[in-house]
């Protein structure tokens, strides 16, 4: 039997129904429209569908999609605001943190729950924070680059 649950996805309120088994992942993408979150494994193994859930980055393939009720669900597609890539966004253009772009909605999102509790992180918390994370095209330099370029970004650095 389906529940309704309310929350917030990408700064808008959003209402729809979920049945005690549904996962995250699912509703984001065949119910919601949200295809940037990506299904790689399935198993919370590779990052891919990492989303944030009040800030926090979360495998969207593992959470119960009925544990969103009332809270704040963050996808790639909520990060843009006004035709703008965020800062975050931005690096991983700049410095070629892309490459086949699979992995790149579950970099960026765990890479924005990064920044938002350590502004201004060290190698080591980067790829700490990107472990839940893999690539199999950019061997991570170019990611932990992005990560750190878009810290001094977010701080006003130059």
């Amino acid at each position: 039997m389906k529940q309704t649950i309310g929350f917030v996805l990408d700064g808008e309120a959003t209402t729809c129904a979920v049945a005690p088994g549904d996962l995250l992942l699912d509703v984001l993408r065949d119910e919601l429209g949200r295809h940037g979150t990506k299904e790689g494994c399935g198993k919370g193994e590779c990052g891919a569908c990492t989303v944030l859930v009040d800030g926090r980055a979360v495998n969207a393939c593992l959470f119960p999609a009925i544990e969103v009720e009332g809270r704040t669900v963050t996808t790639i597609e909520g990060l843009a605001r006004d035709g703008r890539m965020s800062a975050v966004q931005q690096a991983f253009v700049d410095k070629g943190g892309i490459q086949c772009g699979f992995c790149s909605p579950g970099m960026i999102l765990s890479a924005e729950a990064l920044l938002a509790r350590q502004p201004d992180p060290t190698d080591a918390e980067i790829r700490t924070a990107l472990l839940g994370n893999l690539c199999r095209c950019t061997g991570y330099v170019q990611i932990v680059e992005a990560v750190r370029a878009a810290a001094k970004l977010r701080r006003g650095a130059s």
